[in-house]
């Protein structure tokens, strides 16, 4: 069988390359991304293997690389991405990358070291620039001969005249001249700047620390000034405080030390403010002009290396890459040659001898490399090829477990159930419209998207998953066209087929009205495709005919999905040649659903094809007997309750007979799956007095990819007789009570399809009906506000949520209800080494070092 249906055939390959030639084959390995190779030094720490340095020289340059791409998305410089791949570097190209990468940071740093001091000095110069400003009130008052006393300053000297007798009278702020006497109570002042957060709980220190015999004064730097060390703007205040005394003068200091305050010599006379003044916006001008030529200069570095910083990653993640994988290699004795084991699928030899061959030629050797096929008994990596269409659809049955080597892939027909599953629960032609044009967009738009790669994993989920939501929103369209509902209205394209002898209001205002095919309303042939759009109006039994329709439906195929199911392991016993499961499993499985549960349906199609509402006794509706009850008094093999005069107990002739037949062969087929296989396991031991089963079921494994008992379940060579015995039985009883509750379980597909027509119907009656029904020029201001409501309603609520919880039903439908019949999912995926997969992830290490 093709790959599509069981994963491709691999085999274990020793590869012996020339030293001088493994760095250009690994190359050529990586870009083909067909081998996944081994660690042969399993017990070697990565610190000790022979290609550690040239790992660290990657590591580091890695580490230079991503410094540049964090200062050029700091100066929000787009970085060149033409979206090719260039080819892995020699290995002697390694000192020319690392020269560039070393002279690059080196200049940057340093560029980037001497705007920061620039910008420490233009901070310090504009702080100073502002206290001179904020200040010069103080001096002000003090020049107009303005007595500055404040109340605070006033306290604080009425507190020394009790303390010491002598008055001071006015103080005037400022440097004045000493007296031999009284030099202490001269005032004196500090200037500085400060964080404006840190303002208030400054002020209150000083407050407490000096005994509030310190006059503070403070004004807001409106603008917000840059910190040098980060870049971030800070909003800072000037301060001035006036105190007396060598003893306050330290303990403000301190004060202003402890809140990071910086403090800033201010000049009392004003000529020399003045002078200051001068110089500092002289000094301001000369390092704006040095700044701006700093910024150019870093500018244009930047620019320079965004151009080939892309293809820079690309290079070293590919060196570093292939030195990894060297790393899983093995020396022969003469140190001359290099040993490599992988795994490689068979039809892909030819092509990974090529690549060697490409690669022997690159590095100019003369010796060829060796690629040889091993036997093995260990079970070989599953590997499934996949298309840009199939990839998702495989990473559904992957989440749940990667398949065992060789057995069916449910992939190909969740293609087809998946999307037909969702649609039988989401069914709307409208919302399946939406679906299938915003997954249409993705399609048609894949290229683009897919070039902007970002971080945002909904949209990567979504993105991804692009067919399998275009698929859905058509699919839903069709079974939208079958129930006929469309944002939980009906088309009339046919004509319906009833008509409707009552007048026009009966027919819009009777909650309670009734189609009745017993009447003539009913013309007698059914709608030529879906339901007919008079069931709308029909308020009384609407519900309970969709009721009965989609719960019979959501049963019948439930259980042809599970046959199918089932039908799948068959194929899995035949190749594995499981004889034992063959029989002793997959028969009596498939005869006890299909006495039981397959019966049920065929009596559902009995039902329809016999039973009418315009038939005469004993074929008229009243006479149809109820499906469940009579399933349930078959299992229990109850006799059927009489029925009105004139009607059969039965359907059909024989049927009572046929019935018992089928519950005693289907109670046969129990013990059969319980007890079958364990007993003929022992048969074989005792007979043959040896371990392994039979011919076919001892295999454990073959070389050159061949099929290994063990995944497909035939392996009990080294299983005690008693594990045997409780697995089969678990496994019974998990496949009889299964079947009754995973039959029961297809019936979310009636409850979700009921829970999203009704949802449809409440945001269209209780919400855009409202817009609908005004009038005039008010009506239509109305309907465009109520619509816009209702629309966003439709697709947050019964596109994205309705959406996702019927996707996730579907999911497990087809993890439990299907693959369990079929499905071990005990591999382990195929991870080749691959250039584009480690590029993808961001760098990361081989996927070899997984082994």
């Amino acid at each position: 069988m093709g790959s599509l249906f069981r994963s491709e055939e691999m085999t274990l390959c020793q590869l012996f390359l020339q030293s001088e030639a493994a760095y250009a084959c690994v190359s050529e390995l990586g870009e083909l991304g067909l081998v996944q190779f081994r660690d042969l030094n399993p017990d070697v720490n990565a610190f000790q293997r022979k290609f550690v340095n040239e790992v660290r020289r990657c590591d580091e340059m890695e580490r230079k690389l991503r410094y540049l791409e964090k200062e050029i998305k700091k100066d929000g410089i787009p970085m060149l991405d033409t979206g090719e791949s260039p080819e892995a570097p020699q290995p002697r190209e390694m000192i020319d990358l690392e020269a560039t990468f070393e002279k690059l940071e080196n200049e940057l740093r340093e560029v980037n070291q001497n705007a920061e001091a620039l910008k420490r000095n233009f901070l310090e110069l504009t702080e100073l620039k502002h206290i001179l400003r904020k200040t010069q009130v103080f001096f002000d008052e003090q020049e107009g001969g303005l007595n500055t006393t404040t109340e605070s300053m006033t306290r604080a000297l009425i507190t020394d005249e009790v303390r010491t007798g002598h008055s001071m009278g006015p103080v005037q702020l400022g440097f004045m001249e000493k007296s031999n006497e009284r030099e202490d109570y001269y005032p004196c002042f500090v200037a500085g700047v400060i964080s404006r957060e840190k303002l208030p709980a400054f002020e209150r220190m000083l407050w407490r620390a000096c005994r509030g015999n310190v006059f503070l004064r403070q004004a807001m730097i409106e603008s917000p000034l840059e910190d040098p060390s980060n870049g971030d703007q800070v909003y800072k205040s000037v301060f001035i405080i006036f105190f007396q005394g060598d003893q306050l003068k330290t303990r403000v200091k301190k004060i202003c030390e402890g809140f990071r305050a910086t403090l800033y010599p201010c000049p009392e006379a004003p000529a020399d403010r003045r002078e200051m003044a001068m110089g500092v916006m002289t000094r301001i001008e000369d390092l704006n002009t040095v700044l701006g030529q700093t910024q150019d200069h870093r500018h244009r570095v930047l620019v320079a290396a965004a151009k080939n910083l892309k293809n820079w990653f690309v290079k070293v993640r590919k060196i570093k890459a292939i030195y990894h994988t060297l790393n899983l290699f093995n020396l022969d004795v003469t140190q001359k040659c290099l040993i490599a084991e992988c795994w490689v699928p068979v039809l892909d030899i030819e092509t990974i001898q090529l690549a060697l061959r490409r690669g022997t030629e690159r590095s100019g050797s003369s010796v060829p490399p060796i690629l040889n096929r091993m036997q093995t008994f260990e079970n070989p990596p599953t590997y499934n090829r996949t298309n840009k269409f199939t990839k998702a659809f495989q990473a559904l049955i992957d989440a749940y477990g990667v398949a065992t080597y060789r057995e069916m892939n449910p992939a190909p027909y969740t293609i087809i159930t998946f999307p037909f599953l969702f649609a039988v629960m989401f069914g709307d032609l409208g919302h399946g419209a939406i679906m299938a044009l915003f997954g249409l967009w993705m399609i048609r738009k894949e290229k683009g998207l897919a070039a902007q790669k970002t971080d945002n994993e909904i949209w990567n989920i979504f993105f991804g998953g692009r067919y399998i939501i275009f698929l859905m929103g058509v699919f839903s369209m069709y079974t939208g066209l079958i129930y006929n509902d469309i944002f939980s209205k009906s088309l009339n394209i046919f004509g319906s087929h009833w008509e409707v002898n009552y007048n026009k209001s009966t027919v819009l205002e009777n909650k309670y009205l009734q189609l009745n095919p017993e009447t003539s309303d009913y013309l007698g042939t059914p709608y030529p495709f879906g339901m007919d759009p008079i069931w709308q109006v029909a308020g009384a039994n609407k519900i309970i005919f969709q009721n009965a329709y989609k719960m019979k439906i959501s049963i019948i195929f439930g259980v042809i999905h599970m046959i199918f199911g089932v039908a799948m392991s068959y194929h899995n016993h035949t190749y594995f040649k499981n004889r034992l499961s063959l029989i002793f499993e997959f028969i009596p499985q498939l005869i006890f659903l299909l006495f039981l549960f397959f019966y049920m349906v065929l009596l559902m199609f009995i039902k329809w094809n016999r039973y009418a509402a315009t038939n005469k006794p004993p074929y008229s509706a009243s006479c149809a007997p109820s499906i469940l009850i009579t399933f349930i008094d078959m299992v229990l093999f109850n006799t059927p309750k009489p029925v009105p005069e004139g009607c059969n107990v039965y359907m059909f002739g024989g049927q009572h007979f046929f019935q018992v037949v089928f519950v005693l062969v289907a109670l046969a087929c129990i013990p059969v799956m319980l007890l079958g296989k364990p007993l003929q396991i022992m048969k074989q031991r005792k007979h043959a007095n040896v371990q392994p089963i039979t011919g076919s079921d001892a295999e454990v494994g073959m070389s050159n990819g061949q099929p290994a008992g063990h995944g497909a379940g035939g392996h009990h060579d080294e299983e005690e007789m008693s594990e045997i015995f409780i697995h089969q039985g678990i496994h019974t009883i998990e496949y009889v009570l299964g079947s009754v509750s995973h039959t029961a379980s297809y019936l979310r597909l009636w409850a979700l399809s009921l829970a999203h027509a009704q949802l449809a119907e409440v945001l269209w009656n209780m919400v855009l009906s409202i817009g609908l029904k005004q009038e005039g020029w008010f009506g239509g201001i109305m309907l465009t506000i109520v619509f816009a409501f209702w629309a966003i309603l439709t697709v947050g609520i019964l596109v994205l949520m309705e959406g996702l919880s019927a996707f996730l039903h579907t999911l497990r439908l087809h993890w439990v209800e299907f693959q369990s019949k079929f499905y071990q999912g005990t591999g382990y995926a195929f991870q080749p080494f691959s250039f584009d997969a480690i590029i993808e992830n961001g760098g990361a290490a081989s996927s070899a070092e997984n082994e």
